[in-house]
């Protein structure tokens, strides 16, 4: 099929029904919540659909748990933590039992990896972070740098630039091994980028990066919170030491559901963490005046897990492993592909540039779209289209498929929306709301 078939045949609603029809995926949607089937939920690479069996294990927990076991709950709750970081590992990120943990959330986890990777690369000053990472991750960087006096290189692959930035060479936000290694010397103790890039959706070469950073000695801590339950991540085949994620994105977890950290095992003697909570204490009831780091991936969490988030995480992995991470990360790429090829066709004559590779096998279940009005654009799709996209600055509107929660046919109604509005002037129309979450 030539390309101008292939647009031509995504411009027609159609053409989305048979991808749904022949869609492996597709029954996972009614395994949801969804209260307005006319909605175009286009942002759940920010915050997962409710799964309906979660309603349904949270009210066993609670009357058949909580409430009648009370405190002897404990017996059973005390190590949730690494069954869930077990089934999470299996799940999304292909490696092995014993070495990730559902626990506290990304934020704090990032900093612990942080400062364990810095004791474990003693004499080394510097670390280096790109300017398109999260800005917990960057904000998170540079309190440690400041507060430890580190020299911190910012790669300014947004054009944003901030502490110690050096321009380099890159593709939607994307640095390649090659570009990273002119940064690398024997001073660098760690290197922290994303797995997905969280506004461009670029996908990073994980493996060529992980290897040149470690020909220099250097670790990599990688944060997967926009990858994880979207892309096969193949933490054992690349190479994978470090890193960290959320699951309430395409986890399908739930609000400020736990986070989750990775220690590949053979660095797990090597690495202390700072908080030293007393769940990481090796005789953890005894109670005892002074610590001993518990051996394995115990040694790693600061405290009382969250019982109720994890049984969230569990029912929303259990889900993912039963769809299949393969299967989850091809219907990602198609519909991506399909958002492109709408684009193309709809949005590039608006005025909309494209942020996003359109490689499938450089982007993960999210693209952004450009407009010099994208803010008052996405706030006009919910008020006025019943589509909920997000905003990132500069000027970007990201759009997702959730592969097991979203249609092909919802993406391509979003985007026909999404052309009506902007080509009918309607959005200008929509006062900003002053609302800080975009």
């Amino acid at each position: 099929m030539s390309a101008a078939q292939s647009q031509s045949s995504a411009t027609q609603r159609s053409f989305a029904e048979k991808l749904d029809l022949a869609d492996p995926l597709a029954h996972y949607k009614d395994q949801f919540v969804i209260t307005d089937p006319n909605l175009c939920y286009l942002d759940g690479n920010s915050l997962g659909r409710l799964p309906k069996k979660t309603v349904e294990v949270i009210n066993h927990f609670l009357l058949n748990e909580w409430g009648p076991e009370l405190v002897d709950g404990w017996s059973h709750w005390i190590d949730q933590a690494q069954p869930a970081g077990n089934l999470l590992a299996k799940s999304v990120l292909g490696t092995t039992d014993g070495q990730t943990l559902v626990c506290d959330t990304t934020s704090v986890n990032f900093y612990q990896l942080c400062m364990a990777a810095l004791k474990a690369r003693p004499g080394r000053k510097t670390v280096i972070i790109d300017s398109a990472n999260f800005p917990t991750d960057r904000y998170i960087l540079a309190g440690i740098a400041e507060q430890l006096g580190l020299n911190l290189i910012t790669l300014n692959n947004d054009g944003l630039g901030g502490p110690g930035a050096v321009d380099v060479e890159h593709d939607c936000e994307l640095i390649s091994p090659q570009e990273l290694e002119k940064h690398l010397t024997s001073d660098v103790a760690f290197v922290t980028l994303q797995a997905i890039q969280y506004r461009s959706g670029g996908r990073p070469d994980i493996k060529g990066i992980t290897d040149v950073a470690r020909k220099h000695g250097a670790l990599v801590i990688w944060d997967c919170s926009h990858a994880a339950g979207a892309i096969d991540l193949q933490f054992d085949a690349n190479g994978v030491d470090l890193a960290v994620g959320c699951t309430y994105k395409y986890g399908n977890s739930g609000p400020g559901s736990p986070g989750w950290m990775f220690i590949r095992k053979e660095l797990q003697d090597q690495l202390r963490i700072p908080i030293q909570g007393w769940f990481s204490n090796d005789r953890q009831f005894e109670m005892g005046p002074f610590y001993e780091k518990a051996e394995g991936i115990r040694g790693f969490q600061i405290a009382s897990p969250s019982i109720i988030g994890i049984r969230g995480v569990e029912v929303a992995f259990e889900m993912i492993a039963e769809a299949g991470i393969a299967r989850i990360q091809d219907k990602a790429a198609k519909g991506t592909d399909l958002m492109i090829e709408l684009f193309d066709a709809w949005l590039a004559p608006l005025g909309f540039t494209l942020g996003t590779p359109r490689d499938s096998k450089k982007r993960g279940g999210h693209i952004i779209v450009i407009h010099q009005d994208a803010k008052q654009i996405a706030v006009a799709l919910r008020k006025l289209k019943n589509v909920i996209p997000d905003y990132r600055e500069p000027g970007a509107i990201r759009l997702a498929i959730s592969p097991l929660a979203t249609s092909y046919t919802e993406v391509f109604d979003g985007f026909e929306r999404l052309r009506d509005l902007v080509a009918s002037g309607d959005y200008k129309n929509v006062q900003l709301d002053g609302n800080r979450v975009t």
